[in-house]
């Protein structure tokens, strides 16, 4: 099947579009990864975690010990803690952005035995949902006890109030660029002028 040029252009935006990612990384004992996540403001965040120890006598990553766990902490864009808790091995966190901007989210583990590193490197999948992807449609139509027309039509109006708080983030971004940009115009402006009266003396 070969999609037309208006099909795989679609496909594109919904993935671009798509505010969820899964990814994996390595850390040791005492790293601490960060993340970067733009964020309107009132939308919520869930992120789903597992972990797994490097067993060298495998040559593979195995589930993680009980004992072992996280330390996720979450910073919004005034750098304020808005997060900061200590998880198992495997977890799930959420919190509500209340500032638009760049949100800090930071995983390390609370392990403090090199012992429980076999070879020194933990293997760490998380999983960000951001906006209306955090919501659990099925429960919420047998909650509600809704059709399946009532059901898309809920989940229409999540997207589209979800890509209203994204365009007002935009706004919001493009009228400090704006400021910083004046800004910085007038300076130089000002400096210019002066200059020619500065070298007189």
């Amino acid at each position: 099947m070969m999609l037309t040029v208006p099909g795989a252009g679609i496909i594109i935006l919904f993935a671009w579009l798509s505010p969820s990612y899964a990814l994996y990384f390595h850390i040791g004992e005492t790293e601490k990864k960060c993340f970067i996540e733009e964020i309107p403001d009132e939308t919520m965040v869930i992120g789903k975690y597992r972990t797994q120890l490097w067993d060298k006598q495998t040559g593979s990553f195995l589930p993680a010990t009980p004992g072992l766990g996280m330390h996720v902490e979450i910073k919004d864009p005034d750098t304020k803690i808005i997060l900061s808790r200590q998880y198992g091995s495997d977890g799930r966190f959420t919190f509500t952005s209340h500032t638009p901007g760049e949100h800090q989210i930071c995983l390390h583990s609370n392990s403090t035995k090199m012992a429980l590193f076999a070879g020194g490197k933990l293997r760490v999948h998380l999983d960000i949902q951001v906006g209306e992807h955090t919501n659990n449609y099925p429960e919420i139509a047998a909650k509600d006890k809704l059709t399946e027309l009532q059901l898309r039509a809920r989940q229409l109006l999540d997207q589209v109030e979800q890509i209203q708080k994204e365009q007002n983030y935009q706004r919001y971004r493009e009228d400090f660029s704006l400021s910083f940009n004046v800004l910085v115009t007038v300076s130089l402006h000002s400096i210019v002028r002066t200059s020619p009266c500065l070298s007189m003396f």
